[in-house]
C-alpha cells in the first residue's frame, strides 16, 4: 500500500475505497496504483497548484466573507455501472413524481382531496404562489433542472437526503472538477472508461429550447443572474458561455404587452425562455417582493400569458420543502404506481399528532432540520450537540412544529481525503443533476460529491467549509454492494397504485412497502 495510506484508519461508516483495512474495492484499484508512486509532499504540491489554477480561472466560492479557490480533493469518488444504473433510475423516478405533484398542487389538487398530502402542508408553505396556479408550462415541465442529494448509509445503501428543484446549483463545479482531474490523472480516464460530463450544457440547452412557448421555431434562451456579487455567479457565466446564450441581469430585460425583450446594442430582441438563477421572491417586483432591484417587472405576467417560459418554474419551492420530502415515497406510489427505488432517510413530522412527542422524547438522538433551511444552516445533530443547543432546539420545535423535520442520524459514507500530507476518512454525499426535456429525465453521469473536510463533521456544504471530489461513473463493471433494500420508516403508509381508469387505488395491508 502507498505510504500515504499507511496511517489511514477506517471510520465507523461505509468506506467508499476500502472494504476493510488494506483491502481496496475493485473499482479503486487503478486509482490506488496511480497514487502509490507519488510522495505525500508531491501530492500536496499538486493540490496547491490546482488551487492556484482555480483562483486564476475564477473557480472560487465564498466562505467566511472571502473568495477561496474551489476545494477539490485529488482522490475521486467512483461509482460502478450497476450503482449508477440504480441512482439514475431512482433520481429520474423522483423527479417525475415531483413533477406530477407540482402539476397537481397548482391544478386539480387530487392528492390533497385523496388525503395523500394534507392541505395544511401546501397552504402553510411560503413557496406556494397563487400566481403560479393554473399556469400550464409547455410540455408540462416545471422542473427543468433538479439536484437530488443522496447519501450512502452504514450498510452501503443509497438514500435520498433532500430534493432541490428551485434553483439547484453546483453543476459548474462538476465540469471544472473533471477538467482538473483529466490533467492530473490523464491515463486513468482511458483505463477506467469514465463516462464524460461535458455534454451537460448541450442537454440543458436542448431542454430549455424544448420548453419554449408553442409556435416558436427558433427560441431565444437567456440565463438570468442576480449579478457578479452572487456566490454562484461563476456558474451562471459558465453555463451561459457553454450553451452559447446571453447572460443577462434584470435591467437587461424589459416587458411590454406580456412579452419579454432583451436590450442589445442593435435594439430590443424577443426572449422566449429564461433560465433564471434567482429566487421567486426577487424575480418580479410586481408580483413578489416590491423592493427587489434584481428582477424584471412584468416577467411573471408574461409567463402567465404563455409568452415566455421560466425555468425552473415559479412556485417549485413547495416540492423541495423538507416536510414534503417525507411524503415523496407516498407520492411515487400515488402518481406513478411504483415502489420508490431510492428510499428516504427515516424521518418524523413534528407537526403530526403523536410525532411531536416522539421527537421531543428522543431529540438528543435525532437530527433536527428547518424545513426551509439551505446550505446546512440551522441543522442540529443531536448526538453531537451540547445541552444548551438541545434545549434551544426543543423550544423552537415546540413553538413551530411545522418548521422542522427530524431524521435518524446517518453515518454518511467516507472517502480517503488529503488532510495535510496524509489520507484520512471524510464524510461525503452526492448531488446528481437531472435535466427534464418533457420526454425524458436525463441524469448527468456522476454529479457533485461534496466532502466534509473537518474530521467527524457531517455537514458537507461548501458554505460550511466543505470541499468536493470528482465523481467517476464507470461505463462497465460489477457492483461491490447489492442494491438498497427497504428499511423501516416511521412514516411508511400503504402504497398507492393506479387503477385501470387511471385513478389512484390503495394497496391492501400486507403488501410490500418501501
Amino acid at each position: 500500500m502507498a505510504d500515504i495510506f499507511d496511517a489511514y484508519a477506517l471510520a465507523d461508516a461505509w468506506d467508499e475505497m476500502f472494504e476493510r483495512p488494506g483491502e481496496v474495492r475493485t473499482a479503486y484499484e487503478p486509482v490506488l496504483a496511480a497514487l502509490q508512486p507519488i510522495e505525500p509532499s508531491e501530492l500536496r504540491f499538486r493540490a496547491d497548484q490546482m488551487a492556484r489554477a482555480f483562483t486564476d480561472r475564477g473557480v472560487t466560492y465564498a466562505f467566511a466573507g472571502e473568495e477561496r479557490p474551489w476545494p477539490l480533493d485529488l482522490v475521486p469518488r467512483i461509482l460502478d455501472a450497476l450503482e449508477w444504473d440504480l441512482i439514475q433510475r431512482g433520481v429520474s423516478q423522483r423527479v417525475r413524481a415531483l413533477e406530477a405533484y407540482l402539476a397537481d398542487a397548482y391544478g386539480h389538487a387530487r392528492a390533497f382531496e385523496d388525503g395523500v398530502v394534507p392541505w395544511r402542508l401546501l397552504l402553510s408553505s411560503p413557496h406556494f404562489h397563487r400566481a403560479a396556479h393554473g399556469v400550464e408550462p409547455p410540455g408540462g415541465v416545471r422542473i427543468h433542472v433538479a439536484g437530488i442529494d443522496l447519501v450512502r448509509d452504514e450498510a452501503g445503501d443509497f438514500r435520498v437526503l433532500e430534493d432541490n428543484v428551485r434553483v439547484p446549483s453546483g453543476v459548474s463545479y462538476v465540469i471544472e472538477n473533471r477538467r482538473a482531474m483529466t490533467r492530473i490523472f490523464p491515463s486513468l480516464f482511458a483505463e477506467q472508461h469514465v463516462l464524460p460530463v461535458d455534454g451537460y450544457a448541450q442537454k440543458l440547452l436542448a431542454a430549455l429550447r424544448a420548453a419554449a412557448p408553442d409556435g416558436i421555431e427558433d427560441p431565444r434562451v437567456v440565463v438570468l443572474t442576480p449579478g457578479p456579487s452572487n456566490a454562484a455567479y461563476f456558474e451562471h457565466a459558465l453555463l451561459a458561455r457553454l450553451m452559447g446564450v446571453q447572460l443577462v441581469e434584470g435591467h437587461d430585460l424589459v416587458c411590454r404587452n406580456n412579452r419579454v425583450w432583451m436590450r442589445t446594442t442593435r435594439g430590443e430582441v424577443p426572449v422566449h425562455v429564461v433560465y433564471r438563477r434567482l429566487d421567486d421572491d426577487f424575480l418580479d417586483p410586481l408580483h413578489f417582493r416590491p423592493d427587489s432591484v434584481i428582477g424584471c417587472p412584468g416577467i411573471m405576467s408574461a409567463a402567465m400569458a404563455g409568452n415566455v417560459t421560466l425555468a425552473n418554474a415559479v412556485g417549485n419551492g413547495i416540492a423541495d420543502d423538507k416536510l414534503l420530502y417525507t411524503y415523496v415515497p407516498d407520492l411515487i406510489r400515488y402518481y406513478l404506481g411504483e415502489e420508490p427505488i431510492l428510499p428516504n432517510v427515516e424521518s418524523y413530522r413534528p407537526d403530526e399528532p403523536g410525532q411531536l412527542e416522539a421527537v421531543l422524547d428522543q431529540i438528543e438522538q435525532l437530527v433536527i432540520k428547518p424545513v426551509d433551511g439551505a446550505g446546512g444552516q440551522g441543522i442540529v445533530i443531536g448526538p453531537k450537540a451540547d445541552r444548551d443547543t438541545i434545549e434551544r432546539t426543543r423550544k423552537a420545535v415546540v413553538a413551530d412544529p411545522r418548521g422542522f423535520i427530524a431524521q435518524r442520524p446517518v453515518a454518511l459514507s467516507t472517502s480517503p481525503t488529503l488532510a495535510g500530507e496524509g489520507m484520512a476518512p471524510r464524510h461525503i454525499d452526492l448531488r446528481p443533476f437531472a435535466v427534464n426535456d418533457g420526454n425524458d429525465v436525463w441524469v448527468l453521469p456522476g454529479g457533485l460529491t461534496r466532502v466534509a473536510l473537518q474530521e467527524g463533521n457531517l455537514i458537507v456544504n461548501s458554505s460550511q467549509g466543505g470541499g468536493s471530489k470528482d465523481t467517476w461513473v464507470l461505463a462497465e463493471g460489477p457492483a461491490d454492494s447489492p442494491a438498497p433494500v427497504s428499511a423501516g420508516d416511521p412514516l411508511a403508509v400503504a402504497p398507492r397504485q393506479l387503477g385501470p381508469d387511471g385513478t389512484p387505488t390503495v394497496v391492501q395491508e400486507g403488501a410490500q412497502q418501501q
